[in-house]
């Protein structure tokens, strides 16, 4: 198990340094200004022991040479600020752009994974991964840079100064250096898996706090506070229970190499005053060991910290590459037809398909539509309506049989401009932030005003729109925030009609308006459907009387099609289906 958990951190880390090499030119530069930094700062205790050395007792102060050694101090101290701060520029360039890499990346895979992928994973937790995943990545990539390098510089070059004054001493401290490296080594292992667990939860956390805000009506209406609040409550406690240990752990490494540090100066400070006794160094060669001493012992406890940061980093990074490693849809064929206009005409050709394999939704669907039919689709909730629309669209692909348009198979198609062809209305309306304009002109950015406007006024909606305080240029909030129901509903069919496109899609697409303005909608649609093939999907069955096939869908199959009339003069499911909503509805 534990092999497995430092194979995929090693994976993880690989994949991290593949990154990073795009930027070797930043790391050249930083690597070295990190060794020219330590040196310059492992001198100054040489210098500072030789002016110790000027001071050989009461009125015997060479202060000529110490005024010289203060002036070279001087000048290797300004060295030393200016290579660190190029050093953390450095660092702090290949740390962003790195993330805006992997971000960047992450949103590109996001909008080619498939439809599947985003159905089964809450959106509070993809947002998780790619917002505070990425954020707690680059804190510990940064500390990285900025401490992990220089502290190995510095471990290497203490040992080389003390090298240069007394083997002996050296020798002595490298005995009790693995120690130390063993500690530091035995906490990463037993830390990764708690902070990838801490970073999982905290993606849960992310998800139901997403999720209430955005039900936070439906949460209010039915009086679920204090369930929400419950639930909240239990992933908060197994996040700060996680947190604990992971950040225990963590914080265990510093205390533990600290006191194998001490046990390396007391070493230095009682080898080193019996060995200047005998005469082997001087009292400023002894003074210059214990800065060593403390200076090779520092970046022990920085490491320490640096590798539980490394740790959480390497938890983030590992969740956010499991999301850029998704599987992205089926590409289009590399001889995929590119549909320029298509002329109405859809089959479907013993068409199954079911999302999980446990459980069977389409079997065996047949359907041929003629150019410029408008179909309607009916049956009871969870008959696999929508579902059609989604395989109509290529949103899934079928698992047997084939759907074609104008003669095309679609999976011979590009998807982009399969889609092209159709119009969608669904019942869920969305907005994204921006102006009216925008919002409308979506399907078609280079829409002039004048055809926006006429796009808004067929679909009745230019009225409410003159009314907002700057017309077109009114920015919609979040998801449409700032309207109703109803008037998002709107834009979303102007943003059809603006398009025109051969084929359409109406998926309750007057569900959230009211009966007034639904008749003049209505009526705008039955002009815009005029020699366009549209597909209805409706439950309130007053609103596709006039379509000229009704497909009467149950359990994923057509049981009944045919016209209005025709289905009534059957008395078959679609006739009850009708006569009781017609009689609640009465």
């Amino acid at each position: 198990m534990g092999e497995k958990k430092g194979g995929r951190q090693k994976k993880t880390l690989a994949k991290v340094l593949h990154y990073i090499r795009r930027y070797w030119l930043y790391l050249g530069i930083s690597t070295v200004l990190a060794a020219v930094s330590v040196a310059l700062t492992l001198y100054l205790p040489i210098l500072t022991g030789r002016a110790i050395d000027c001071i050989l007792g009461k009125g015997a102060v060479d202060f000529g040479r110490i005024i010289e050694i203060l002036r070279e101090m001087a000048v290797v101290i300004a060295l030393t600020a200016a290579s660190q701060w190029v050093m953390n520029i450095c660092n702090n360039r290949i740390t962003y752009r790195v993330v805006c890499d992997i971000r960047k990346e992450a949103f590109e895979k996001l909008e080619r994974l498939p439809f599947q992928y985003i159905d089964g994973h809450p959106y509070g937790e993809i947002v998780s991964r790619m917002i505070a995943d990425v954020d707690q990545f680059a804190d510990g990539l940064l500390m990285g840079f900025t401490q992990f390098f220089t502290g190995i510089v510095t471990i290497f070059g203490t040992l080389i100064f003390m090298l240069t004054i007394s083997f002996k001493i050296t020798a002595a401290v490298v005995f009790i250096t693995p120690i130390s490296l063993f500690v530091a080594s035995y906490i990463a292992k037993k830390t990764f898996s708690m902070f990838k667990l801490q970073s999982e939860t905290r993606g849960e956390q992310t998800s139901f706090i997403e999720e209430m805000i955005g039900g936070k009506k439906v949460v209010t209406a039915f009086a679920h506070e204090e369930e929400a609040i419950e639930q909240f409550d239990e992933i908060n406690e197994r996040l700060g229970e996680c947190s604990l240990r992971a950040t225990f752990f963590g914080s265990t490494t510093n205390p533990a190499t600290r006191f194998v540090n001490s046990l390396v100066y007391v070493t230095v400070g009682v080898v080193g005053a019996f060995t200047a006794i005998t005469g082997a160094i001087s009292v400023g060669q002894l003074s210059s060991l214990l800065s060593y001493a403390n200076q090779y012992t520092k970046p022990f406890n920085e490491i320490s910290g640096v590798i539980t940061e490394l740790q959480n980093a390497l938890a983030c990074a590992a969740r956010v590459f499991e999301l850029i490693e998704q599987e992205p849809e089926v590409p289009d064929a590399k001889d995929a037809v590119v549909l320029q206009q298509a002329d109405g005409t859809v089959a479907l050709s013993h068409v199954s398909f079911s999302y999980t394999k446990e459980q069977r939704l389409i079997e065996d669907f047949n359907l041929a539509v003629k150019k410029g039919q408008r179909v309607a689709i009916v049956g009871p909730t969870g008959c696999g309506k929508t579902t059609l629309i989604n395989l109509l669209m290529r949103f899934y692909d079928v698992d047997s049989g084939e759907i074609s348009v104008s003669g095309f198979a679609i999976r011979s198609l590009t998807r982009k401009s399969l889609r092209s062809n159709y119009g969608m209305v669904l019942q869920e309306t969305w907005l994204r932030s921006g102006t009216v304009r925008e919002n409308i002109a979506m399907g078609k950015p280079d829409a002039s005003l004048e055809e926006v406007v006429a796009a808004a006024k067929a679909s009745y909606a230019h009225s409410f729109i003159k009314r907002l305080p700057n017309g077109y240029d009114t920015v919609i909030a979040e998801d449409g925030g700032n309207f109703s129901q109803g008037q998002k509903q709107l834009l979303c069919i102007a943003r059809v009609m603006l398009c025109l496109p051969p084929m359409l899609i109406l998926d309750e697409a007057t569900s959230s308006i009211d009966t007034r303005t639904e008749i003049k909608i209505q009526q705008a649609f039955a002009a815009m459907m005029k020699g366009r093939t549209s597909f209805i999907v409706a439950h309130r069955l007053s609103t596709i009387q006039e379509a000229d096939i009704i497909l009467v869908m149950k359990d994923g199959s057509i049981i009944e099609q045919g016209n209005h009339r025709e289905l009534l003069e059957r008395g078959g499911f679609y006739a009850n289906l009708y006569q009781s909503q017609f009689a609640h509805e009465s």
